[in-house]
């Protein structure tokens, strides 16, 4: 795996020494390979957080301490109690105990893990109430082939180290949001994940691929967001940041990107921001067929240390789309010591400050842009084993 690493960092910086690269990446290279950090892994800020919680069967909770960026307040079921999901079946009204849905419509917070690997079909699409974290390590988790996750009207929830794939829009219909809720739904539009009028979220090390609409929509005035560690694939329209070019509440909207890995078979949206603020920092673009990041209506984007890999098709070289056909040139779009490889280029526009402005909790550095092949390997859900670090 070491000798892997070493030659994709090495034709990544044979490829970057360019016009395009905004700092002597050989140089800095060279120097980490001779004089490597001591006693540091090559993990990420999350994963290193992760990895030094040896103990993490006996205390999952201490995972919510690990959250970076403009999710950082996200705890989840942090100061809840322990729920085991032992049962993959689904009733969208009447839950039984031990199924994912009774325990994620619950008032109090719940901090929920998984009994054994397991294929979870939702019968609607499954409303997650406020102070809930869906934690697969230790498991296999998919949920598939039915209506997903919808985070509505809530805050601090965690998703961690599960896969979702394959999702289809919800029925129109009755299901539970809470132990004394039943409401009338009409219908989910087929997201992996939607977040919709919610804070404090953290979705973290998950796999998504293959669902009828986005894979992760951020609509209706959501904030305090990160989106980190997850493996995206063979999708068209990734991650929609914003309802649509009306919605001016969208304004409030701050969302942290962070550590991704973009892989093959995806489009666009990666993601599509519209009024907010997108920091997007040191993920891996393996691939593009429309664009990488795109918007209308003004928003503010940062993209910071990333690998962008642009495909073969010279019609789709830009990595930017802006949904306007003037007064783009004032949006702030900036690109800080991204790396570009087979001709990837991003159009930046705008003037002043850029920056996330995150608070002392919410900070972390960027590593440099060479270093993202390293620290997105592990993105997506972890084989964790009881007694080993994960």
């Amino acid at each position: 795996m070491a000798t892997l690493t070493f030659l994709l960092v090495s034709s990544i910086l044979l490829t970057f020494v360019n016009a395009y690269s905004t700092y002597n990446t050989t140089q800095i290279f060279s120097n980490y390979i001779h004089n490597p950090p001591k006693n540091k892994p090559f993990l990420n800020t999350i994963d290193s957080c992760r990895r030094a919680q040896t103990n993490w069967a006996s205390n999952p909770h201490a995972l919510a301490d690990c959250a970076i960026g403009f999710g950082q307040g996200a705890i989840g079921g942090k100061h809840g109690n322990l729920y085991i999901v032992t049962d993959p079946s689904d009733d969208a009204v009447n839950p039984a105990k031990g199924t994912l849905r009774y325990g994620a419509i619950q008032m109090e917070p719940l901090w929920i893990m998984f009994e054994k690997d397991m294929v979870i079909r939702l019968e609607n699409e499954l409303i997650v109430n406020s102070y809930k974290t869906i934690d697969g390590r230790g498991a296999k988790v998919e949920i598939s082939n039915g209506p997903c996750i919808t985070i509505q009207g809530v805050s601090n929830v965690i998703i961690h180290g599960i896969s979702i794939h394959d999702c289809q829009p919800g029925t129109v219909g009755l299901v539970r949001s809470s132990p004394d809720h039943v409401g009338h739904r009409r219908g989910s539009d087929g997201d992996a994940i939607s977040i919709f009028s919610s804070s404090n979220i953290w979705v973290d090390h998950c796999f998504f691929a293959r669902s009828a609409d986005g894979l992760i929509d951020i609509i209706h005035a959501s904030t305090s967001i990160t989106i980190s560690n997850n493996y995206f694939t063979q999708h068209d329209k990734v991650m929609l940041l914003g309802h649509n070019d009306e919605y001016t509440a969208d304004k409030i909207m701050k969302v942290t990107i962070a550590f991704n890995r973009f892989a093959s078979g995806l489009t666009e949206r990666m993601p599509r921001v519209r009024f907010g603020y997108a920091h997007v920092v040191n993920n891996q673009y393996d691939e593009w067929k429309m664009y990488a990041i795109g918007g209308s209506s003004n928003p503010t984007i940062l993209s910071e240390g990333n690998v962008y890999i642009a495909p073969n098709n010279d019609n789709a070289k830009q990595i930017t789309k802006r949904e306007a056909k003037q007064n783009w040139k004032n949006w702030k779009w900036r690109s800080s010591k991204d790396v570009f490889v087979n001709g990837a280029y991003f159009v930046p526009s705008g003037y002043g400050n850029c920056a996330p402005n995150y608070s002392n909790t919410q900070s972390f550095s960027a590593v440099r842009a060479y270093m993202v092949p390293t620290i997105t390997l592990n993105a997506g859900p972890l084989s964790c084993v009881v007694g080993r670090a994960c």
